[in-house]
Protein backbone atom coordinates (compact mmCIF):
# COMPACT_ATOMS: atom_id res chain seq x y z
CA UNK A 1 0.00 0.00 0.00
CA UNK A 2 2.70 2.48 1.00
CA UNK A 3 5.16 1.18 -1.60
CA UNK A 4 3.53 3.36 -4.27
CA UNK A 5 3.89 6.57 -2.29
CA UNK A 6 5.88 9.28 -4.05
CA UNK A 7 8.93 9.94 -1.92
CA UNK A 8 9.90 13.28 -3.48
CA UNK A 9 6.64 14.94 -2.38
CA UNK A 10 5.74 16.17 1.06
CA UNK A 11 2.77 14.60 2.83
CA UNK A 12 0.62 17.67 2.19
CA UNK A 13 1.62 17.85 -1.48
CA UNK A 14 0.98 14.16 -2.02
CA UNK A 15 -2.47 14.29 -0.45
CA UNK A 16 -3.34 17.48 -2.29
CA UNK A 17 -2.47 16.02 -5.69
CA UNK A 18 -4.45 12.90 -4.79
CA UNK A 19 -7.45 15.05 -3.90
CA UNK A 20 -7.22 17.06 -7.12
CA UNK A 21 -7.00 13.86 -9.17
CA UNK A 22 -10.06 12.37 -7.50
CA UNK A 23 -12.47 15.15 -6.59
CA UNK A 24 -14.32 17.68 -8.74
CA UNK A 25 -14.81 21.25 -7.61
CA UNK A 26 -12.61 24.17 -6.65
CA UNK A 27 -9.03 23.87 -5.47
CA UNK A 28 -9.77 25.70 -2.21
CA UNK A 29 -12.34 23.06 -1.27
CA UNK A 30 -9.82 20.31 -1.86
CA UNK A 31 -7.29 21.98 0.41
CA UNK A 32 -9.74 21.81 3.29
CA UNK A 33 -10.36 18.12 2.55
CA UNK A 34 -6.61 17.48 2.65
CA UNK A 35 -6.24 19.25 5.99
CA UNK A 36 -9.08 17.16 7.39
CA UNK A 37 -7.37 13.96 6.24
CA UNK A 38 -4.07 15.09 7.78
CA UNK A 39 -5.82 15.83 11.07
CA UNK A 40 -7.79 12.56 11.01
CA UNK A 41 -4.62 10.48 10.61
CA UNK A 42 -2.59 12.57 13.10
CA UNK A 43 -0.07 13.62 10.46
CA UNK A 44 0.18 17.29 11.42
CA UNK A 45 3.81 17.00 12.56
CA UNK A 46 4.80 15.35 9.27
CA UNK A 47 2.69 17.38 6.83
CA UNK A 48 5.62 19.35 5.38
CA UNK A 49 8.16 16.53 5.41
CA UNK A 50 9.19 14.61 2.32
CA UNK A 51 7.74 11.12 2.31
CA UNK A 52 10.92 9.53 1.02
CA UNK A 53 13.42 12.07 2.27
CA UNK A 54 16.73 12.79 0.53
CA UNK A 55 20.43 12.61 1.23
CA UNK A 56 20.22 15.21 4.02
CA UNK A 57 16.87 14.23 5.52
CA UNK A 58 15.34 10.93 6.56
CA UNK A 59 12.02 9.89 5.11
CA UNK A 60 8.92 9.01 7.08
CA UNK A 61 8.95 5.85 9.23
CA UNK A 62 6.86 2.91 8.06
CA UNK A 63 4.02 3.69 10.48
CA UNK A 64 3.63 7.23 9.18
CA UNK A 65 3.88 6.00 5.60
CA UNK A 66 1.01 3.63 6.29
CA UNK A 67 -1.04 6.50 7.69
CA UNK A 68 -0.30 8.62 4.61
CA UNK A 69 -1.55 5.79 2.39
CA UNK A 70 -4.78 5.63 4.38
CA UNK A 71 -5.13 9.43 4.37
CA UNK A 72 -4.90 9.31 0.57
CA UNK A 73 -8.18 7.40 0.54
CA UNK A 74 -9.77 9.59 3.20
CA UNK A 75 -9.79 12.60 0.90
CA UNK A 76 -12.74 10.92 -0.83
CA UNK A 77 -14.56 10.81 2.53
CA UNK A 78 -15.55 7.16 2.11
CA UNK A 79 -18.37 5.53 4.07
CA UNK A 80 -16.52 2.20 4.20
CA UNK A 81 -12.77 1.69 4.05
CA UNK A 82 -11.16 -1.71 3.45
CA UNK A 83 -7.54 -1.95 4.64
CA UNK A 84 -5.32 -4.96 4.15
CA UNK A 85 -2.82 -5.53 6.98
CA UNK A 86 -2.58 -1.98 8.38
CA UNK A 87 -0.18 -3.19 11.09
CA UNK A 88 2.15 -5.12 8.80
CA UNK A 89 5.84 -4.64 9.70
CA UNK A 90 5.02 -2.15 12.47
CA UNK A 91 6.48 -2.33 15.95
CA UNK A 92 4.16 -2.52 18.95
CA UNK A 93 4.16 1.24 19.59
CA UNK A 94 3.52 2.15 15.95
CA UNK A 95 0.83 -0.54 15.69
CA UNK A 96 -0.99 0.78 18.75
CA UNK A 97 -0.75 4.36 17.47
CA UNK A 98 -2.15 3.24 14.12
CA UNK A 99 -5.08 1.47 15.76
CA UNK A 100 -5.86 4.40 18.04
CA UNK A 101 -5.87 6.67 15.00
CA UNK A 102 -8.18 4.31 13.11
CA UNK A 103 -10.43 3.98 16.15
CA UNK A 104 -10.72 7.76 16.29
CA UNK A 105 -11.58 7.74 12.60
CA UNK A 106 -14.65 5.57 13.20
CA UNK A 107 -16.20 8.37 15.25
CA UNK A 108 -16.60 10.35 12.00
CA UNK A 109 -19.03 7.75 10.65
CA UNK A 110 -16.55 5.78 8.54
CA UNK A 111 -16.76 2.00 8.87
CA UNK A 112 -13.35 0.30 8.83
CA UNK A 113 -12.85 -3.30 7.76
CA UNK A 114 -9.32 -4.66 7.79
CA UNK A 115 -7.42 -7.91 7.96
CA UNK A 116 -4.89 -8.86 10.62
CA UNK A 117 -2.73 -11.90 11.16
CA UNK A 118 -1.66 -11.02 14.68
CA UNK A 119 -2.16 -8.22 17.19
CA UNK A 120 -1.18 -7.26 20.71
CA UNK A 121 -3.57 -7.27 23.66
CA UNK A 122 -3.90 -3.48 23.54
CA UNK A 123 -4.72 -3.52 19.84
CA UNK A 124 -7.16 -6.39 20.30
CA UNK A 125 -9.05 -4.40 22.91
CA UNK A 126 -9.80 -1.66 20.38
CA UNK A 127 -11.80 -3.90 18.04
CA UNK A 128 -15.58 -3.58 17.98
CA UNK A 129 -16.21 -6.83 16.12
CA UNK A 130 -13.96 -9.59 14.88
CA UNK A 131 -14.30 -12.32 12.30
CA UNK A 132 -12.05 -15.37 12.62
CA UNK A 133 -11.43 -17.32 9.42
CA UNK A 134 -9.55 -20.53 8.75
CA UNK A 135 -9.27 -21.95 5.23
CA UNK A 136 -12.26 -19.85 4.20
CA UNK A 137 -14.50 -21.12 7.00
CA UNK A 138 -16.02 -18.76 9.56
CA UNK A 139 -15.13 -19.78 13.10
CA UNK A 140 -16.56 -16.70 14.79
CA UNK A 141 -18.14 -13.39 13.90
CA UNK A 142 -19.44 -11.04 16.53
CA UNK A 143 -18.56 -8.77 19.42
CA UNK A 144 -14.93 -8.89 20.47
CA UNK A 145 -15.58 -9.79 24.11
CA UNK A 146 -18.02 -12.53 23.08
CA UNK A 147 -15.19 -14.30 21.25
CA UNK A 148 -13.55 -15.26 24.55
CA UNK A 149 -16.78 -16.86 25.72
CA UNK A 150 -17.13 -18.62 22.37
CA UNK A 151 -13.72 -20.27 22.75
CA UNK A 152 -14.54 -21.26 26.33
CA UNK A 153 -17.83 -22.85 25.23
CA UNK A 154 -15.95 -24.82 22.59
CA UNK A 155 -13.53 -26.16 25.20
CA UNK A 156 -10.58 -23.88 24.43
CA UNK A 157 -10.51 -21.24 27.17
CA UNK A 158 -7.80 -18.61 27.00
CA UNK A 159 -5.00 -19.24 29.53
CA UNK A 160 -4.60 -16.59 32.20
CA UNK A 161 -1.12 -15.47 31.18
CA UNK A 162 -1.76 -15.51 27.42
CA UNK A 163 -2.95 -12.77 25.09
CA UNK A 164 -6.42 -13.48 23.65
CA UNK A 165 -5.26 -12.69 20.12
CA UNK A 166 -2.31 -15.09 20.46
CA UNK A 167 -4.63 -17.76 21.80
CA UNK A 168 -7.06 -17.34 18.90
CA UNK A 169 -4.25 -17.47 16.38
CA UNK A 170 -2.78 -20.58 17.98
CA UNK A 171 -6.13 -22.36 17.87
CA UNK A 172 -6.99 -21.72 14.22
CA UNK A 173 -3.62 -21.50 12.43
CA UNK A 174 -2.64 -24.90 11.01
CA UNK A 175 0.99 -23.82 10.67
CA UNK A 176 1.40 -24.53 14.38
CA UNK A 177 0.97 -28.25 13.74
CA UNK A 178 4.57 -28.42 12.59
CA UNK A 179 5.71 -27.33 16.05
CA UNK A 180 3.75 -30.03 17.89
CA UNK A 181 6.18 -32.81 16.98
CA UNK A 182 9.10 -30.78 18.28
CA UNK A 183 7.34 -30.01 21.55
CA UNK A 184 6.47 -33.64 22.24
CA UNK A 185 10.15 -34.51 22.59
CA UNK A 186 10.74 -31.63 24.99
CA UNK A 187 7.73 -32.00 27.26
CA UNK A 188 9.24 -34.49 29.71
CA UNK A 189 12.39 -32.49 30.36
CA UNK A 190 11.26 -28.92 29.86
CA UNK A 191 7.87 -28.59 31.50
CA UNK A 192 4.29 -28.50 30.30
CA UNK A 193 3.63 -27.66 26.65
CA UNK A 194 -0.07 -28.47 26.70
CA UNK A 195 -1.01 -25.09 25.26
CA UNK A 196 1.27 -25.67 22.31
CA UNK A 197 0.19 -29.26 21.85
CA UNK A 198 -3.38 -28.26 21.03
CA UNK A 199 -4.58 -30.17 17.96
CA UNK A 200 -5.34 -27.38 15.48
CA UNK A 201 -7.53 -29.49 13.18
CA UNK A 202 -9.72 -30.57 16.10
CA UNK A 203 -9.90 -27.01 17.39
CA UNK A 204 -11.00 -25.67 14.00
CA UNK A 205 -13.73 -28.29 13.58
CA UNK A 206 -14.98 -27.78 17.12
CA UNK A 207 -14.99 -23.99 16.87
CA UNK A 208 -16.78 -24.07 13.51
CA UNK A 209 -19.46 -26.46 14.79
CA UNK A 210 -19.91 -24.44 17.98
CA UNK A 211 -20.25 -21.20 16.03
CA UNK A 212 -22.82 -22.61 13.59
CA UNK A 213 -25.04 -23.64 16.48
CA UNK A 214 -24.57 -20.40 18.41
CA UNK A 215 -26.85 -17.39 18.73
CA UNK A 216 -24.17 -15.22 17.11
CA UNK A 217 -24.37 -17.18 13.85
CA UNK A 218 -28.16 -17.02 13.88
CA UNK A 219 -28.05 -13.26 14.45
CA UNK A 220 -25.65 -12.81 11.54
CA UNK A 221 -27.86 -14.89 9.23
CA UNK A 222 -30.90 -12.87 10.24
CA UNK A 223 -29.07 -9.62 9.62
CA UNK A 224 -27.92 -10.77 6.17
CA UNK A 225 -31.46 -11.76 5.20
CA UNK A 226 -32.83 -8.45 6.40
CA UNK A 227 -30.21 -6.50 4.49
CA UNK A 228 -30.72 -8.43 1.27
CA UNK A 229 -34.50 -8.14 1.38
CA UNK A 230 -34.52 -4.41 2.09
CA UNK A 231 -33.26 -2.02 -0.54
CA UNK A 232 -30.94 0.48 1.04
CA UNK A 233 -30.52 4.15 0.11
CA UNK A 234 -28.49 4.92 -2.97
CA UNK A 235 -25.19 6.60 -2.26
CA UNK A 236 -24.65 9.65 -4.40
CA UNK A 237 -21.44 9.72 -6.37
CA UNK A 238 -19.09 12.51 -5.42
CA UNK A 239 -18.10 12.79 -9.06
CA UNK A 240 -14.57 12.86 -10.34
CA UNK A 241 -12.08 15.26 -11.82
CA UNK A 242 -12.16 15.84 -15.57
CA UNK A 243 -9.51 14.37 -17.87
CA UNK A 244 -8.16 17.85 -18.60
CA UNK A 245 -7.71 18.48 -14.88
CA UNK A 246 -6.03 15.13 -14.39
CA UNK A 247 -3.63 15.72 -17.27
CA UNK A 248 -2.71 19.15 -15.91
CA UNK A 249 -2.24 17.82 -12.37
CA UNK A 250 -0.20 14.80 -13.47
CA UNK A 251 1.97 17.01 -15.68
CA UNK A 252 2.71 19.45 -12.89
CA UNK A 253 3.22 16.69 -10.33
CA UNK A 254 5.62 14.85 -12.64
CA UNK A 255 7.54 18.05 -13.33
CA UNK A 256 7.92 18.56 -9.60
CA UNK A 257 9.04 14.97 -9.05
CA UNK A 258 11.49 15.00 -11.96
CA UNK A 259 13.04 18.26 -10.83
CA UNK A 260 13.50 17.00 -7.26
CA UNK A 261 14.68 13.46 -7.87
CA UNK A 262 18.25 13.32 -9.10
CA UNK A 263 17.91 9.90 -10.71
CA UNK A 264 15.12 10.91 -13.09
CA UNK A 265 16.82 13.21 -15.61
CA UNK A 266 19.60 15.05 -13.81
CA UNK A 267 21.70 11.90 -13.60
CA UNK A 268 21.01 11.14 -17.24
CA UNK A 269 22.01 14.69 -18.15
CA UNK A 270 25.38 14.17 -16.48
CA UNK A 271 25.86 10.77 -18.13
CA UNK A 272 24.91 12.16 -21.55
CA UNK A 273 27.33 15.05 -21.14
CA UNK A 274 30.19 12.74 -20.15
CA UNK A 275 29.46 10.37 -23.03
CA UNK A 276 29.24 13.27 -25.48
CA UNK A 277 32.56 14.63 -24.25
CA UNK A 278 34.13 11.21 -24.76
CA UNK A 279 32.76 10.87 -28.30
CA UNK A 280 33.54 14.48 -29.16
CA UNK A 281 37.15 14.34 -27.98
CA UNK A 282 37.75 11.05 -29.81
CA UNK A 283 36.49 12.53 -33.08
CA UNK A 284 37.88 16.06 -32.59
CA UNK A 285 40.43 17.69 -34.88
CA UNK A 286 39.20 16.00 -38.06
CA UNK A 287 39.99 18.88 -40.37
CA UNK A 288 38.09 19.52 -43.60
CA UNK A 289 39.45 16.93 -45.99
CA UNK A 290 37.25 14.55 -47.97
CA UNK A 291 38.12 11.66 -45.65
CA UNK A 292 36.91 13.65 -42.66
CA UNK A 293 33.36 13.46 -44.02
CA UNK A 294 33.33 9.68 -43.59
CA UNK A 295 34.73 10.02 -40.08
CA UNK A 296 32.11 12.59 -39.13
CA UNK A 297 29.37 10.27 -40.40
CA UNK A 298 30.81 7.60 -38.10
CA UNK A 299 30.85 10.09 -35.22
CA UNK A 300 27.19 10.97 -35.80
CA UNK A 301 26.22 7.29 -35.85
CA UNK A 302 28.13 6.62 -32.63
CA UNK A 303 26.57 9.68 -30.99
CA UNK A 304 22.98 8.77 -31.91
CA UNK A 305 23.36 5.06 -31.14
CA UNK A 306 25.28 5.25 -27.88
CA UNK A 307 23.22 8.06 -26.39
CA UNK A 308 20.05 6.13 -27.24
CA UNK A 309 21.52 3.07 -25.57
CA UNK A 310 22.36 5.15 -22.51
CA UNK A 311 18.68 6.04 -22.11
CA UNK A 312 18.17 2.59 -20.64
CA UNK A 313 19.42 4.15 -17.39
CA UNK A 314 15.89 5.55 -17.07
CA UNK A 315 14.27 2.12 -16.77
CA UNK A 316 14.03 2.07 -12.92
CA UNK A 317 12.28 5.43 -12.68
CA UNK A 318 9.89 4.60 -15.52
CA UNK A 319 9.15 1.31 -13.78
CA UNK A 320 8.27 3.27 -10.66
CA UNK A 321 5.97 5.53 -12.68
CA UNK A 322 4.18 2.49 -14.09
CA UNK A 323 3.68 1.10 -10.57
CA UNK A 324 2.30 4.42 -9.33
CA UNK A 325 -0.02 4.56 -12.33
CA UNK A 326 -1.22 0.99 -11.71
CA UNK A 327 -2.00 1.84 -8.09
CA UNK A 328 -3.83 5.04 -8.97
CA UNK A 329 -5.69 3.45 -11.86
CA UNK A 330 -6.88 0.57 -9.69
CA UNK A 331 -8.38 3.14 -7.31
CA UNK A 332 -9.78 5.16 -10.24
CA UNK A 333 -7.54 8.12 -9.44
CA UNK A 334 -6.07 8.22 -12.92
CA UNK A 335 -6.37 6.77 -16.41
CA UNK A 336 -4.07 5.59 -19.17
CA UNK A 337 -4.66 8.66 -21.34
CA UNK A 338 -4.11 11.15 -18.51
CA UNK A 339 -0.98 9.31 -17.37
CA UNK A 340 0.52 9.22 -20.86
CA UNK A 341 -0.11 12.89 -21.57
CA UNK A 342 1.15 13.90 -18.14
CA UNK A 343 4.31 11.82 -18.49
CA UNK A 344 4.96 13.08 -22.02
CA UNK A 345 4.41 16.77 -21.32
CA UNK A 346 6.48 16.71 -18.14
CA UNK A 347 9.40 14.89 -19.78
CA UNK A 348 9.66 17.21 -22.81
CA UNK A 349 11.54 20.06 -21.01
CA UNK A 350 14.11 17.65 -19.59
CA UNK A 351 14.57 15.78 -22.87
CA UNK A 352 15.01 19.09 -24.67
CA UNK A 353 17.56 20.20 -22.09
CA UNK A 354 19.48 16.95 -22.58
CA UNK A 355 19.29 17.22 -26.36
CA UNK A 356 20.46 20.83 -26.58
CA UNK A 357 23.31 20.44 -24.07
CA UNK A 358 24.61 17.20 -25.62
CA UNK A 359 24.19 18.52 -29.16
CA UNK A 360 26.12 21.71 -28.43
CA UNK A 361 29.05 19.80 -26.97
CA UNK A 362 29.13 17.24 -29.77
CA UNK A 363 28.47 19.71 -32.59
CA UNK A 364 31.41 21.98 -31.90
CA UNK A 365 33.86 19.31 -30.77
CA UNK A 366 33.70 17.41 -34.06
CA UNK A 367 33.55 20.62 -36.11
CA UNK A 368 30.25 20.38 -37.98
CA UNK A 369 29.19 23.24 -40.25
CA UNK A 370 29.01 26.51 -38.36
CA UNK A 371 25.44 27.53 -39.21
CA UNK A 372 22.75 28.27 -36.66
CA UNK A 373 19.95 26.68 -38.70
CA UNK A 374 21.91 23.43 -39.05
CA UNK A 375 22.71 23.44 -35.34
CA UNK A 376 19.03 23.84 -34.46
CA UNK A 377 18.13 21.08 -36.88
CA UNK A 378 20.70 18.81 -35.24
CA UNK A 379 19.14 19.57 -31.83
CA UNK A 380 15.65 18.87 -33.19
CA UNK A 381 16.79 15.62 -34.76
CA UNK A 382 18.39 14.40 -31.55
CA UNK A 383 15.37 15.52 -29.49
CA UNK A 384 13.07 13.45 -31.71
CA UNK A 385 15.38 10.44 -31.25
CA UNK A 386 15.15 10.83 -27.48
CA UNK A 387 11.37 11.15 -27.70
CA UNK A 388 11.08 7.97 -29.78
CA UNK A 389 13.47 6.11 -27.52
CA UNK A 390 11.56 7.20 -24.41
CA UNK A 391 8.39 5.76 -25.92
CA UNK A 392 10.17 2.51 -26.74
CA UNK A 393 11.48 2.18 -23.19
CA UNK A 394 8.04 2.94 -21.75
CA UNK A 395 6.47 0.26 -23.96
CA UNK A 396 8.98 -2.40 -22.91
CA UNK A 397 8.66 -1.48 -19.23
CA UNK A 398 4.86 -1.63 -19.48
CA UNK A 399 5.15 -5.05 -21.09
CA UNK A 400 7.55 -6.67 -18.62
CA UNK A 401 7.03 -4.74 -15.36
CA UNK A 402 10.39 -6.08 -14.27
CA UNK A 403 13.68 -4.17 -14.33
CA UNK A 404 16.00 -7.03 -15.28
CA UNK A 405 13.88 -8.30 -18.18
CA UNK A 406 13.23 -4.75 -19.38
CA UNK A 407 16.93 -3.83 -19.44
CA UNK A 408 17.85 -7.09 -21.15
CA UNK A 409 15.14 -6.62 -23.78
CA UNK A 410 16.06 -3.00 -24.45
CA UNK A 411 19.78 -3.73 -24.81
CA UNK A 412 18.96 -6.48 -27.31
CA UNK A 413 16.57 -4.24 -29.25
CA UNK A 414 19.06 -1.38 -29.44
CA UNK A 415 21.91 -3.59 -30.61
CA UNK A 416 19.75 -5.16 -33.32
CA UNK A 417 18.43 -1.76 -34.46
CA UNK A 418 21.98 -0.38 -34.59
CA UNK A 419 23.00 -3.25 -36.88
CA UNK A 420 20.02 -2.59 -39.15
CA UNK A 421 20.42 1.20 -39.25
CA UNK A 422 22.41 1.20 -42.50
CA UNK A 423 25.81 2.24 -41.20
CA UNK A 424 27.68 -1.06 -40.93
CA UNK A 425 26.22 -2.04 -44.28
CA UNK A 426 24.39 0.17 -46.76
CA UNK A 427 20.68 -0.10 -46.16
CA UNK A 428 19.87 -1.06 -49.75
CA UNK A 429 22.36 -3.95 -49.52
CA UNK A 430 20.90 -5.46 -46.36
CA UNK A 431 19.39 -8.97 -46.70
CA UNK A 432 15.72 -8.69 -47.63
CA UNK A 433 14.02 -10.82 -45.01
CA UNK A 434 14.32 -9.60 -41.42
CA UNK A 435 17.17 -7.08 -41.78
CA UNK A 436 15.80 -4.98 -44.63
CA UNK A 437 12.17 -5.71 -43.89
CA UNK A 438 11.17 -4.86 -41.20
CA UNK A 439 14.18 -4.07 -38.98
CA UNK A 440 15.71 -1.26 -41.03
CA UNK A 441 12.29 0.40 -41.23
CA UNK A 442 11.59 0.30 -37.49
CA UNK A 443 15.10 1.41 -36.47
CA UNK A 444 14.80 5.09 -35.54
CA UNK A 445 18.59 5.38 -35.96
CA UNK A 446 18.03 4.94 -39.70
CA UNK A 447 15.84 8.01 -40.08
CA UNK A 448 17.95 10.15 -37.78
CA UNK A 449 21.14 9.46 -39.73
CA UNK A 450 19.40 9.81 -43.10
CA UNK A 451 18.00 13.17 -42.02
CA UNK A 452 21.43 14.43 -40.97
CA UNK A 453 22.94 13.21 -44.24
CA UNK A 454 20.38 15.29 -46.11
CA UNK A 455 20.90 18.32 -43.89
CA UNK A 456 24.66 18.33 -44.51
CA UNK A 457 24.33 17.59 -48.25
CA UNK A 458 25.78 14.10 -47.93
CA UNK A 459 22.57 12.66 -49.37
CA UNK A 460 21.30 13.82 -52.80
CA UNK A 461 17.73 14.24 -51.50
CA UNK A 462 17.62 17.72 -49.97
CA UNK A 463 14.04 17.48 -48.68
CA UNK A 464 14.61 14.10 -47.01
CA UNK A 465 15.62 15.76 -43.74
CA UNK A 466 12.06 16.87 -42.98
CA UNK A 467 10.56 13.63 -44.21
CA UNK A 468 12.77 11.68 -41.82
CA UNK A 469 11.97 13.98 -38.91
CA UNK A 470 8.29 13.44 -39.68
CA UNK A 471 8.86 9.69 -39.57
CA UNK A 472 10.56 10.06 -36.17
CA UNK A 473 7.60 12.07 -34.93
CA UNK A 474 5.15 9.42 -36.14
CA UNK A 475 7.24 6.72 -34.46
CA UNK A 476 7.11 8.66 -31.18
CA UNK A 477 3.33 8.88 -31.50
CA UNK A 478 3.12 5.20 -32.44
CA UNK A 479 5.04 4.06 -29.38
CA UNK A 480 2.78 6.16 -27.14
CA UNK A 481 -0.27 4.55 -28.72
CA UNK A 482 1.28 1.14 -28.07
CA UNK A 483 1.87 2.09 -24.44
CA UNK A 484 -1.73 3.27 -24.17
CA UNK A 485 -2.97 -0.08 -25.44
CA UNK A 486 -0.71 -1.96 -23.03
CA UNK A 487 -1.78 0.14 -20.06
CA UNK A 488 -5.45 0.16 -20.96
CA UNK A 489 -5.87 -3.54 -21.62
CA UNK A 490 -2.76 -5.43 -20.59
CA UNK A 491 -1.84 -3.68 -17.34
CA UNK A 492 -5.49 -3.29 -16.24
CA UNK A 493 -5.68 -7.07 -15.88
CA UNK A 494 -2.52 -6.92 -13.75
CA UNK A 495 -0.71 -9.17 -16.21
CA UNK A 496 2.84 -8.90 -17.49
CA UNK A 497 5.17 -11.02 -19.56
CA UNK A 498 7.26 -11.52 -16.44
CA UNK A 499 4.27 -13.03 -14.62
CA UNK A 500 3.28 -15.14 -17.60
CA UNK A 501 6.74 -16.65 -17.95
CA UNK A 502 7.02 -17.16 -14.21
CA UNK A 503 3.60 -18.83 -14.16
CA UNK A 504 4.56 -21.20 -16.98
CA UNK A 505 7.80 -22.04 -15.22
CA UNK A 506 5.97 -22.85 -11.99
CA UNK A 507 3.41 -25.00 -13.79
CA UNK A 508 6.09 -27.06 -15.51
CA UNK A 509 8.27 -27.42 -12.42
Amino acid sequence: METTLIGSLTVREYLYYSAVLQLPGFFSQKKSVVEEAIHAMSLGDFANKLIGGHCFMKGLPSGERRRVAIARELVMRPHILFIDEPLYHLDSVSALLMMVTLKKLTSTGCTLIFTLNQSSTEVFGLFDRICLLSNGNTLFFGETLACLQHFSNAGFPCPIMQSPSDHFLRAINTDFDRIIAMCKNWQDDNGDFSAVNMDTAVAICTLEATYKSSADAAAVETMILRLTEKEGPLLKSKGKASNATRIAVLTWRSLLIMSREFKYYWLRLILYTLLTLCIGTIFSGLGHSLSSVVTRVAAIFVFVSFTSLLSIAGVPVLMKEIKIYASEESNQHSGALAFLFGQLLSSIPFLFLISISSSLVFYFLIGLRDEFSLLMYFVLNFFMCLLVNEGLILAVVSLWKNIFQSVLTLVTIHVVLMLAAGYFRIRSKLPGPVWMHPLSYIAFHTYSIQALHSAYDISPRSNAKWENVLVLFLMAVGYRILVFVLLHFYARKNVSLHRLFRGKHNSTA
